[in-house]
């Protein structure tokens, strides 16, 4: 516990300004203020059995959890699956990936604090816990060894700058790798800076989200998306991050030739009204998706105003430019608009995705830009070249495939800890 003392009065000390965090949140997303009590680790009764836990903290984490998640029900039918969840966005993902099974449940996962955790642990008592991709909280990896709940790290990344952060805190860090019984990472680098760290067992998975296909009812999707739009050239602007949208819409507005439409979808919901507003404001004609009605004439952007609808947007693109990297924000998933066959545009920022958007370029299914504006003449360049475009979709198709396979060697490093007797656990 001394090694974690400082880190669990801090957490006391800051959780009135997490509290208020919610609430300042649910001023634009009122889903914060819903399920409170589960961040204290109170839940309602749940039918018993054995259970897995998996914890996944937002959006991308669940949408790369979902082969995983169906793998571990097809392997254990006698078990539940419990997936917690730090935000809204992620829970209300989880529930339209699984919302038909009823194996799956879903919950917030407490606040890390000791007592919190052990909470949680009584309720649910998992078997197995399995963490996706680089949340670490120490407290309740240390409760889950104390209970002898075995916890894997799954899908791990963790890059340079995150390294660096966790490296300030040498002990607290050795500590908390050290509760987890097994890492699965997705690149060599990642297993050797999370190695470098203190972690013991780390092996190299692959990314799950090579994994992830396109859905037979989102490919049907895309094409009721372009009989809407017609056949205008489309540019897609995929999960976009505040600051981004406006140098982009500019740059649209500059360089797209004047039947082009640009697809704008911006990652977190809570922002669409502000993005609308944003694109209206600078003398673009705005549409939205939801209106379920054909893209008019003179509509330049098409606002993508619902959640789990990216590989229908992908499939109705003809370029994407990938958000989260025109800013510091280090980058989005690239992996579903190679899945089918969209031809790539990144930003310089993609240091959350750094090995994966190396590998697409070197593959040749993304190009790189320096900032908004080349992005876009890129993009308007591609729309005038179909054989460069048709290159570039072939080799994200193909650069998709041959990365495929994470979620099996994933699962070779999760059936020991489950299969062990409860005392080798």
């Amino acid at each position: 516990m001394s090694v974690r003392l400082p880190y669990s009065l801090l957490w006391l000390l800051a959780l009135p300004l997490v509290l208020l965090r919610l609430v300042w949140r649910a001023r634009r997303q009122p889903e914060y203020l819903h399920h409170v009590g589960e961040r204290f680790g109170r839940y309602r009764p749940h039918t018993g059995g054995p259970l897995i836990w998996l914890h996944a903290v937002s959006v991308g984490e669940t949408r790369a959890a979902e082969p995983l998640v169906r793998a571990m029900l097809a392997r254990w039918p006698e078990h539940r699956i419990l997936i917690t969840h730090m935000t809204p966005t992620g829970r209300a993902t989880s529930a339209s990936l699984f919302g038909k099974e009823s194996r799956v449940m879903n919950a917030y996962l407490p606040y890390d604090l000791g007592t919190l955790a052990a909470r949680f642990l009584h309720h649910f008592r998992p078997q197995l816990g399995v963490i996706m991709e680089t949340e670490l909280w120490p407290n309740l990896l240390a409760a889950c060894e104390r209970a002898g709940v075995p916890v894997m790290l799954a899908n791990a990344r963790l890059s340079e700058r995150s390294a660096r952060r966790y490296a300030r805190w040498p002990t607290l860090t050795r500590a908390t790798l050290g509760a987890l019984r097994a890492i699965g990472a997705q690149t060599a680098a990642d297993a050797a800076r999370l190695a470098g760290l203190g972690a013991r067992g780390v092996v190299q998975t692959g990314n799950i989200k090579f994994d992830i296909l396109p859905p037979e009812a989102q490919l049907a999707l895309s094409g009721t998306f372009r009989a809407r739009i017609g056949t205008r050239p489309v540019i897609l602007a995929a999960s976009t991050r505040e600051g981004e949208e406006a140098p982009l819409v500019d740059a649209f507005l500059r360089h797209a030739p004047a039947d082009a439409l640009l697809m704008l979808v911006p990652r977190h919901p809570q922002r669409f009204d502000e993005v609308a507003a944003l694109a209206a404001g600078r003398g673009a004609t705005v549409q939205r998706r939801s209106d379920e009605q054909a893209v008019r004439g003179d509509t330049r952007v098409w606002l993508g105003d619902s959640m789990g609808e990216m590989f229908a947007y992908y499939a109705a693109a003809d370029v994407a430019l990938i958000g989260g990297s025109w800013l510091p924000f280090g980058g989005q998933n690239l992996i579903e608009a190679c899945a089918v066959g969209t031809p790539v545009v990144l930003g310089p920022h993609t240091f959350n995705f750094a090995q994966v958007a190396e590998q697409a370029e070197a593959a040749g299914a993304a190009l790189r830009a320096t900032d908004a504006d080349a992005g876009m003449r890129l993009a308007t360049e591609l729309l005038a070249d179909q054989a460069r475009r048709s290159a570039i979709g072939e080799a994200g198709l193909a650069f998709a495939q041959a990365h495929r396979g994470a979620t099996a060697r994933t699962m070779a490093v999760i059936e020991p800890l489950l299969t062990a007797p409860p005392a080798a656990r």
